[in-house]
């Protein structure tokens, strides 16, 4: 009943004018005190529900969301969270939504300041944040937050920055999970290897890190005698220096037969074991993207964890789309779940999920 009551109804209950309850319905202006008072005794006892849809689309007004990335190469994790983002965008094109992108360059704090800065000064109506360092982030989600501008928190939760809501794994579930899968095919080895991506000793992402500290608390309490040696590869070198790398810490540690890696790039070691023909020893890795699919199907990785980097991007801008233009409460932590893939269910993997 309350989904189908009209205007005119609501004004005939209340002694007062369509056009008067039109305006309170749509908080505008040029309404005294006792009408509003009249027309909301009416909607409490009717139970009034407002179809939020029709008064958006009524609305015709235009809201601009950033999300707000790293830079990246193609057939990468943030990719799927882009693809996600802008099919969101046209699935609600009738709101008028529009999505836009822009970049910073890890671990370079001049170009994250430089960016957040264009954000600032385009008022945006909602952000997507891919935080970088917590003193950084910090302080320009300060600036979010005093110009009511809603944010949400992608890949990395930081909730002392208290966002609307977050979508990611949770970091350090997901990494005891991957030691846990892990060993169930290295539980006889005496050396795994970890491989990290790294500029200047630092890994990509909080994220990672968390992974990391839970992939290596599974290990103390469980593996505690399995050594795990760490490999560090700097981010953005070319395939040849990569190989020479590579080439050296196998020979380097020929008890390793395993190894582990908590970002996207599993790829560039399967890739390796596959062209150097090193059919003893398997990587697992993070996200179904084209390369590790690849190396997947063929032997070299043995597990991926998908984590639905595409639903990410999906979710936070629909997610602003009801916070924002359908004023829905949104839940304020939403955790991905922590799917791992073998060559033999690949197939299966469903990245939309809708």
């Amino acid at each position: 009943m309350a989904q189908k009551v009209r205007i005119k109804d609501i004004a005939e209950k209340s002694g007062v004018s369509v056009g008067t309850v039109d305006r309170i319905l749509h908080n505008r202006p040029n309404v005294s005190k006792s009408a509003r008072e009249k027309v909301e005794k009416v909607l409490k006892e009717i139970n009034y529900q407002p179809n939020m849809y029709a008064s958006a689309l009524a609305y015709n007004k235009m809201y601009t969301f950033y999300l707000i990335m790293p830079k990246h190469e193609s057939e990468a994790y943030w990719e799927e969270i882009e693809e996600g983002a802008m099919q969101a965008c046209e699935s609600r094109r009738d709101f008028n939504i529009q999505v836009k992108i822009i970049y910073y360059k890890r671990f370079d704090s001049d170009t994250f300041n430089k960016t957040f800065q264009q954000v600032l000064d385009a008022n945006p109506n909602g952000a997507i944040v891919v935080p970088s360092d917590m003193e950084s982030t910090q302080a320009f989600t300060e600036q979010l937050h005093a110009r009511e501008i809603p944010f949400i928190l992608l890949d990395s939760y930081m909730p002392d920055l208290k966002p609307l809501t977050f979508y990611g794994q949770d970091s350090f579930s997901s990494g005891y999970f991957a030691a846990k899968m892990l060993m169930l095919i290295a539980r006889d080895e005496k050396e795994i290897m970890l491989m990290k991506l790294t500029k200047n000793g630092k890994v990509a992402s909080k994220q990672q890190a968390n992974r990391e500290v839970g992939f290596r608390n599974y290990m103390s309490n469980f593996y505690p005698a399995v050594k795990i040696v760490d490999l560090d590869l700097p981010m953005e070198e070319d395939r040849s220096n990569y190989d020479v790398i590579l080439e050296q810490f196998f020979n380097e540690h020929p008890l390793v037969h395993h190894c582990m890696t908590m970002c996207s790039k599993a790829h560039i070691v399967g890739d390796f074991l596959l062209r150097t023909q090193r059919k003893d020893i398997q990587i697992m890795g993070y996200d179904m993207v084209g390369k590790n699919e690849v190396c997947l199907r063929q032997g070299s990785i043995s597990f991926l964890i998908a984590q639905h980097a595409y639903m990410q991007g999906y979710n936070c801008v629909d997610t602003l789309f009801k916070a924002i233009v359908l004023k829905q409460e949104v839940e304020p932590v939403n955790y991905m779940p922590i799917e791992l893939l073998t060559k033999e269910n690949v197939d299966f993997y469903r990245r939309t999920q809708l």
